[in-house]
Formats: C-alpha cells, sequence, structure tokens
C-alpha cells in the first residue's frame, strides 16, 4: 500500500512540477526553484533567511542553494546580508524587485496549480491522491 501511494505521489509531483516550471519560465522568466525561494523569503520575518534554512523549506542541498541564491542575486531580486551575532552565518534578503516579481508571478503559480491539479484528477494514474490532497 505505502509503494503504492508513493509512487502516486511521484507521479503526481512530476505532473504538477512540469506544469509549473513550464509556466513560470514562459510567463516571467523565472524558474520554479528561484520562484519558491521567493515565496519562502517573502513570507518570511524581515524578508530573509539563512541560506541552510532556505535550503531545507525548497528541498535542495547548500551547493544547488548557493547556485539558486547566485542567479537571484544577479537578477537583482535578493542580496546576500552577514549575521550580526555570528559573521560566519549568511542570509539571503529579498529585495524591493524580488517582491515585486513575486507579486507579478503568483497568480499565474496559482493557476498553473489549479490547472496541474484539474488535469491531475482526470489521470487515473494519480486522480485518488489528487482528490485527497484537494479535499
Amino acid at each position: 500500500m505505502e509503494t503504492a501511494i508513493w509512487d502516486q505521489l511521484v507521479a503526481l509531483h512530476g505532473m504538477v512540477t512540469h506544469r509549473l516550471a513550464k509556466q513560470m519560465q514562459r510567463r516571467h522568466n523565472i524558474g520554479l526553484s528561484e520562484f519558491q525561494a521567493l515565496c519562502r523569503l517573502a513570507s518570511a520575518d524581515d524578508g530573509e533567511l539563512r541560506m541552510q534554512e532556505l535550503a531545507e523549506l525548497i528541498g535542495l542541498n547548500q551547493s544547488s542553494v548557493s547556485r539558486l541564491v547566485a542567479r537571484l542575486e544577479s537578477s537583482g531580486l535578493t542580496r546576500r546580508d552577514l549575521c550580526p551575532k555570528d559573521r560566519r552565518g549568511v542570509y539571503t534578503v529579498i529585495t524591493d524587485e524580488g517582491r515585486a516579481l513575486h507579486r507579478e508571478a503568483l497568480p499565474t503559480y496559482q493557476q498553473a496549480l489549479a490547472e496541474a491539479m484539474d488535469e491531475a484528477a482526470a489521470d487515473t494514474r494519480v486522480s485518488e491522491l489528487a482528490a485527497t490532497l484537494r479535499s
């Protein structure tokens, strides 16, 4: 039973992330991981998170989140800051440009997610799980 549910979850995740990534890139020229990072930063206290915390929240390892943050910084969407209590700690902070892109792209994300879940509801491989998630 657990294997069957896990297989459905993996399939559903793939379907949904594919649609989300395609729409975010096409309409806002931003990758899905970058948008997810902006979401976490926009909702964080003071719009900042430690790099390790951001990595955990979006499911990336440390080197991947460092590359992601570098891309966000080069686009002017975030900036790095040192932790005042521990100079070894590095934060990434969302900029005004990052907040603006997040606000602009959020409706696209929400629409693409709803469409992906509608599509999943009609797919017999994942329809049961999709219905459970929507209830």
